[in-house]
């Protein structure tokens, strides 16, 4: 025992005279909770280092990749923020006074999850680090390519659920998720038991966007999540018997910018062939563009900003320094308030997006309502048609 323990540990037993009854109990109760928090909690309070036990009935899950733009974001709704940043222990504490978990983000080498021996290994360090800085879960984050016949498919499956059992076991309320590309049939080569991992986590996170990484047909710029093409993606995962409850929408507060070789008088931006992972074309031909940047580019564009009917996003043209044409498709309010209509209809657990950092919260006018619009559309009631 600690000597601050033991300090507490007399207090306990022989009590100062004159405190009252009820003070005494509450003093009771307090060194309960620093003792159960640990002493090295950094909150101002030490149950802010206890994990969050609510599971909320709408999941709004937040990616956020450091810096301090988490003090702007609307925590009215935030249920959960997946820290793929650097660790931020104010984060962590301010998010438990509003209710919501903070998860580690959990990336690892698939050829190395083979062996059982390195998965308990693996699993034990991200517990130890959840218990050490106070998370309440963690968001397998593995984008890597799996044969469906070979080792890493049932591997890959092991891993989650053995991840999920450990967590659930030792963490009382904690939450493990799993990111999945838009849909589930082989994207990017991704061959994955999803049904399997699915039943062996909380929920999956299903990024729908960046949904141009692979351009099997004519080589232009088009949607980064098209509205037929996602909305697809969640009934091909609802045909698998995943239950929708399973199943939370993450949306893109990004775009992509891509160069023009060629842009027609009717807007089609021929882009250039950029191989990935066995298709012809790709996003790659494009680099992202967050949506602060975006919303302030448009205003110089050449074309204004344009709507796609059939992709259901909007987008623009303008022309660089070097007099090269380029054409920026990004998701708005309306093309994410349509897609996110299939939430209420088809029961999926949430929404959140890839992510948070990207919008402008300097407090300029314009921006402040641009940002309070993004984060409006995310809620359940707005998503009603």
């Amino acid at each position: 025992m600690s000597r601050p323990q033991l300090r507490r540990w007399r207090l306990v037993s022989s009590p100062p005279s004159g405190v009252p009854g009820l003070a005494l109990l509450a003093l009771l109760a307090l060194l309960a909770l620093r003792l159960a928090a640990g002493t090295d909690c950094p909150c101002p309070e030490p149950e802010l280092c206890r994990p969050i036990r609510h599971h909320p009935d709408f999941e709004v899950f937040v990616f956020d990749v450091g810096q301090k733009t988490w003090k702007s974001y609307d925590w009215s709704q935030i249920t959960t923020v997946a820290t793929f940043g650097k660790y931020d222990s104010e984060l962590m504490c301010y998010a438990h006074s509003k209710g919501a978990r903070v998860v580690l983000k959990g990336d690892v080498s698939l050829k190395d999850i083979i062996d059982p021996a390195f998965r308990a290994s693996w699993i034990a360090q991200k517990l130890n680090l959840a218990k050490t800085q106070y998370m309440d879960g963690i968001n397998i984050d593995i984008e890597q390519e799996v044969n469906c016949l070979s080792p890493e498919y049932d591997a890959l499956t092991a891993l989650v659920k053995e991840t999920t059992d450990s967590f659930h076991r030792e963490i009382e309320g904690s939450q493990v998720t799993f990111d999945v590309a838009w849909s589930p049939k082989n994207i990017d080569r991704r061959c994955y038991n999803y049904t399997g991992i699915a039943d062996a986590c909380d929920f999956l996170f299903v990024m729908s966007y960046d949904e141009q990484s692979q351009i099997w047909s004519e080589c232009i710029a088009a949607a980064n999540a098209p509205y037929n093409q996602t909305l697809t993606g969640y009934n091909d995962y609802i045909k698998m018997s995943i239950n929708p409850k399973k199943l939370v929408m993450g949306v893109p507060w990004y775009g992509y910018d891509y160069t023009c070789l060629n842009l027609s008088e009717d807007h089609v931006c021929t882009i250039a062939k950029v191989p990935f992972r066995g298709a012809p074309c790709s996003d790659a031909a494009g680099h992202q563009v967050p949506y602060k940047t975006i919303m302030k580019q448009i205003n110089s564009s050449i074309s204004g900003n344009l709507w796609d009917k059939d992709q259901q996003a909007p987008y623009y043209n303008y022309k660089d320094p070097g007099g090269h044409f380029h054409q920026v498709w990004y998701d708005n309010p309306q093309s994410i308030s349509l897609k996110a209509t299939y939430i209420q209809n088809y029961h999926l657990r949430g929404i959140g997006m890839w992510n948070a950092n990207c919008l402008d919260y300097s407090g300029d006018a314009v921006a402040k309502q641009q940002t309070e619009e993004m984060w409006e559309v995310l809620k359940p009631k707005l998503l009603q048609r």
